[in-house]
């Protein structure tokens, strides 16, 4: 790169009649270089005047009026006025006049003490869930002086949502900072703008929870909050990149993965370190996390409907079919729904997120509604029979392959049986049975009324 004395030197030579070939040799610069600079000439030299600058007044009219698009200014004053301008002419005005974009201000810099601060905010971004391309809220929290970062994505962002984030991130940095930095959005606030706005009385009560204080900048100062505001482009450019998901756990578990292992371990260069190592010494001065910490959910009240369902979301919950018209209590977790019946838990559900008008149905809450459903399966009888005695079991699976349909008549004799005489008699009977192949109830009595007598009855 040629230094600016060297260009004037290089000017200055030319000026005097010295050839490229010479100030070349003299200089220990090539040829090429030499003649780029005398084809450039002074650039302090007065700017060549243009004969469409007399249009100036009508550009600057027009680009106003067109949102800056040179190509539709191009094309109005052809329309309008009958002025041909050469785009190539119309741009070069453009850049001389500085009418393109605004002049850049100087920027300052905030400087935060350990632990005095975190920043919060979110972003939409195009993700790849079950292979269906979503607009999901990515959030995130940093703290302002070792630029350690939380990430996690949500299918929405409401107040409940919030609350679950917070508490998570609150978690992962182990510790919360005395003021968090947010925006002016009614998720948090409930009325003002800046420093003076209200915050709702539950997120206030959140915070207080956590020994913090939520401050919304002030409008149209984004960069008040540049701590979380500049990593969400980082974190659309090298954490999605690439990347597909099977449904909000795994891009959440791979968010804080990336969180670990890439981004709180990557050195910045206005660090000296990475956030890592600057959150040791960050650590020592945030507040410490409440050594209970309540479980964050949102309570409905649903009335089960016919079907044996409570609504939530435009999702039906399954609970027991004896609590149909009842009113319950619905606690809506980040990835559960717990039913209660008064003080009783009577259902818990994993939380419908990817899709909408489904069910979720436990086994056991809705037996079959139709008796040719009902018999499916073994009977109750049958049920309480087996499991303790293998002859006991073989006699049984005989005894069904003996009787008509599931044989619910005769094993539940044999049911009467075994409660009405003692273990061992019985057992015996059954052991005699099975070995001659007897399924007669009647005589299988017979046979235990045998083994009883003397024991249990004065027969003599």
């Amino acid at each position: 790169m040629i230094t600016p004395a060297y260009r004037q030197t290089i000017l200055e030579m030319a000026h005097k009649g010295v050839g490229i070939r010479a100030i070349s040799r003299m200089l220990k610069i090539s040829r090429n270089t030499v003649r780029g600079v005398l084809k450039q000439g002074d650039p302090h030299a007065p700017v060549k005047e243009s004969k469409y600058d007399r249009h100036l007044p009508i550009i600057k009219d027009l680009l106003r009026e067109c949102r800056g698009n040179a190509v539709r200014v191009r094309e109005e004053p052809a329309s309008r006025h009958d002025i041909h301008i050469p785009y190539q002419s119309l741009t070069w005005i453009i850049r001389k006049e500085n009418l393109g974009a605004g002049k850049k201000k100087r920027a300052g810099e905030y400087v935060f003490e350990p632990g005095e601060e975190m920043q919060h905010d979110t972003s939409p971004h195009n993700i790849i869930l079950g292979a269906r391309k979503i607009k999901a809220q990515c959030a995130a929290l940093v703290l302002a002086y070792s630029r350690r970062i939380y990430v996690q994505y949500y299918p929405c962002f409401t107040r409940f949502e919030c609350r679950v984030f917070l508490a998570k991130a609150f978690e992962y940095m182990d510790g919360t900072a005395g003021k968090c930095i947010i925006d002016n959005t009614h998720v948090i606030v409930a009325d003002g703008v800046g420093p003076d706005a209200l915050i709702t009385p539950e997120m206030e009560h959140f915070g207080r929870m956590y020994q913090t204080r939520f401050e919304p900048h002030w409008l149209n100062k984004p960069d008040r909050k540049a701590r979380v505001e500049r990593p969400f482009h980082y974190i659309e450019n090298n954490f999605l990149s690439g990347r597909t998901f099977t449904d909000w756990q795994d891009i959440n578990t791979q968010a804080i993965d990336w969180c670990n292992k890439v981004s709180n371990q990557k050195h910045k260069r206005s660090l000296g370190m990475s956030p890592d190592a600057a959150y040791i010494m960050e650590k020592l001065s945030l507040n410490p996390l409440p050594p209970v910490v309540p479980p964050v959910y949102k309570s409905y009240y649903r009335v089960v409907d016919i079907q044996g369902y409570v609504h939530l979301e435009t999702n039906r919950y399954s609970v027991p079919h004896n609590l149909v018209g009842a009113r319950l209590e619905v606690q809506k977790h980040w990835d559960k729904v717990l039913i209660y019946n008064k003080q009783a838990m009577v259902a818990e559900h994993t939380r419908i997120l990817e899709k909408r008008d489904s069910r979720s149905t436990l086994p056991g809450h809705h037996p079959p509604l139709h008796r040719k459903d009902a018999n499916l399966g073994p009977c109750r009888e049958e049920v309480l029979l087996t499991g303790d005695n293998q002859e006991l079991d073989c006699y049984v699976q005989n005894l069904k392959k003996r009787s008509r349909g599931r044989g619910v008549l005769n094993l539940r004799r044999l049911l009467n049986l075994q409660r009405s005489y003692p273990g061992e008699p019985f057992m015996a009977a059954v052991s005699t049975a099975l070995q001659y192949g007897l399924y007669d109830l009647a005589r299988l009595e017979k046979i235990i009324l045998d083994n009883t007598a003397g024991d249990f009855f004065d027969l003599t």
